[in-house]
């Protein structure tokens, strides 16, 4: 059983909900600009790609290749390349700081402490984040309510930070993606089938068992309340991390 049969059962207000998110997105494209959106290549920011293109807005769309993605990703990857009307941007890494990482504390430093994963969070997500950002105005995430305990109060439209980050499926239920996912014909990971709801890099990444947390497959050896690359981390000082996918 795949998973669209398994989830796509959309809530009560799924109508109203789609509406103000169609429109939340025309907004932004005019009031927001120049802005764009970051595309994980997991369900949600499939669904926010294809409603861009749907629009035909003009919001082009980024993606992470941090060079630790599953196979499937990077097949996902090309497919939404060739068929996106909204253009494409791939970022990668730093080479030469990756080379050095593994070099240094070897290619499972991550496993060894939450630090070390941290930096090579740093390395391989939040310093092309960094670049993929810079004069933008605002972002597109799909980050949502129901994601996670940490994500539970995120607004629609957040202003708290200098750059500002537009959440349009915040109240949309994991059921909410699938109906649309199913009704609107989207592309998605193939992985999603195998139980994998939340989908990062091949090394952090594993199925959830029935019951889990949806981001439980995430950096599944750590602290539940460690479970952040950084991208959408608020920090003390109240500048994001990394100048900040659903990540």
């Amino acid at each position: 059983m795949g998973a669209i049969d398994l989830h796509a059962r959309p809530s009560a207000g799924y109508d109203a909900k789609l509406r103000a998110t169609r429109e939340l997105l025309v907004r932004a494209a005019t009031e927001h600009a120049p802005l764009t959106q970051a595309n994980s290549l997991g369900a949600e920011d499939m669904v926010l790609t294809h409603l861009v293109n749907a629009l035909q807005l003009d919001i082009p769309v980024f993606v992470l290749e941090t060079g630790a993605l599953h196979a499937e990703t990077l097949d996902l990857l090309e497919r939404l390349q060739a068929t996106s009307r909204a253009p494409v941007r791939v970022l990668r890494p730093v080479q030469e700081s990756v080379v050095q990482f593994v070099a240094r504390e070897g290619q499972d430093a991550m496993y060894r402490s939450i630090a070390l994963r941290k930096a090579c969070c740093q390395i391989r997500k939040l310093e092309p984040l960094q670049r993929a950002l810079e004069g933008q105005r605002a972002w597109i995430t799909g980050l949502r309510r129901e994601q996670s305990a940490g994500r539970a109060e995120v607004p629609l439209v957040d202003t708290s930070e200098a750059r500002t980050k537009l959440n349009p499926l915040a109240d949309w239920t994991w059921g909410d993606v699938w109906h649309y996912i199913a009704t609107e014909g989207v592309d998605y990971h193939p992985l999603h089938d195998q139980f994998y709801p939340s989908i990062g890099c091949a090394p952090c990444t594993r199925a959830v068992s029935l019951g889990e947390d949806l981001r439980a497959g995430r950096w599944w050896w750590e602290d539940e309340t460690a479970k952040e690359c950084g991208l959408h981390v608020k920090q003390d000082d109240g500048k994001q991390q990394g100048q900040g996918v659903a990540a």
